[in-house]
């Protein structure tokens, strides 16, 4: 499913409530939810919308996130940890049941990965909240993506047009001051997961959007893999849909 708003906040109200709506049935259903939640400039109208949506019991819902930058610590305002921390569950009325969290500044990160493994495969995911980077990743799988690896967190080297998407939206003063490397949860670990909900704002987004939708299906671009999920809805604005064809477009239901 593909939505195009008019605009980043009413799409991100409508990714939240698409969300919120996938949670509450897990809890219904299995009396908890296990979600993945994504960061960056992307996410901030949509995290802000499910923090403040009712009825939804956090205190049965587990929370895994994406990916972090390798040796940054958490205090650094680029910290994934810290950004979900203060823009997310912050905003909760009530404590996660947990919440775990990808640690960058862990001087082995290899045994980082090896720990959140074996966690996230005692929670099968019910819902993974994503976005797509400026070149197509999703998480920080990078391309060409390794859409093989059966690792559910991995060390990826970051590309340069990753790390230009950092330094442009903020997050570093110069480009020398971006992480070369990231743990990051893996390609097919996010396929697990029973829903995916795909929040992408932003003309700078056009292009990924178009290769994510229209072009081929291949580690080279990412995020197409999204497309053999069977429950992933993708929110977007207008100027992220820029680049679309009108076949796509018609496909859209709003």
């Amino acid at each position: 499913m593909l939505q195009i708003h008019s605009n980043p906040e009413t799409m991100g109200a409508a990714a939240a409530a698409h969300g919120a709506a996938k949670i509450i049935a897990a809890i219904e259903k299995q009396g908890y939810a296990n979600i993945i939640v994504a960061t960056g400039a992307s996410q901030f109208t949509m995290l802000s919308a499910l923090a403040a949506t009712p009825g939804i019991d956090w205190g049965k819902v587990t929370m895994f996130h994406l990916d972090e930058y390798v040796g940054l610590p958490e205090t650094h305002p680029a910290s994934f940890r810290k950004y979900i921390k203060e823009r997310f569950i912050a905003q909760l009325p009530k404590p996660l049941k947990a919440a775990y969290f990808v640690n960058g500044s862990d001087p082995d990160p290899a045994k980082t990965c090896e720990e959140l493994g074996k966690i996230i495969a005692e929670h099968p995911i019910d819902v993974c909240f994503i976005g797509i980077g400026e070149n197509g990743h999703i998480a920080f799988n990078d391309p060409p993506a390794d859409f093989d690896t059966e690792a559910a967190y991995l060390v990826v080297d970051l590309d340069e047009a990753c790390r230009k998407q950092q330094l442009g939206e903020g997050w570093f003063p110069t480009l020398d001051d971006v992480p070369k490397q990231a743990i990051s949860m893996g390609v097919r670990q996010i396929l697990k997961s029973k829903a995916i909900v795909n929040t992408v704002p932003d003309a700078r987004k056009a292009y990924a959007m178009k290769i994510t939708f229209e072009e081929e299906m291949s580690p080279a671009h990412p995020a197409s893999v999204i497309r053999i999920h069977p429950d992933c809805a993708t929110f977007c604005d207008v100027p992220a849909a820029a680049q679309l064809s009108k076949l796509t477009r018609d496909l859209c239901t709003k």
